[in-house]
């Protein structure tokens, strides 16, 4: 079994974190809120692997630049 890479579960954590931030306390809300799939979103929040185009989807979301997001990280 593959070890999971801990950068990829601080990126989720991050997306998370900014969804609860934004006062959302469930990853379905936020999704359908903002014309995100439901399962998808839920698997990006649990480190499954997302494209380019849904991260900055996400990122435009939230008004983020690529360094904002990845600031501290």
């Amino acid at each position: 079994m593959q070890q999971e890479d801990p950068r990829v579960q601080a990126i989720a954590n991050r997306i998370r974190q900014l969804r609860i931030d934004a006062g959302y306390t469930s990853h379905e809300n936020f999704a359908w809120d903002n014309d995100l799939s439901r399962v998808q979103y839920w698997r990006i929040e649990t480190g499954a692997n997302i494209t380019m185009k849904t991260l900055l989807k996400i990122l435009d979301i939230h008004g983020l630049t690529l360094s904002e997001f990845f600031n501290g990280l």
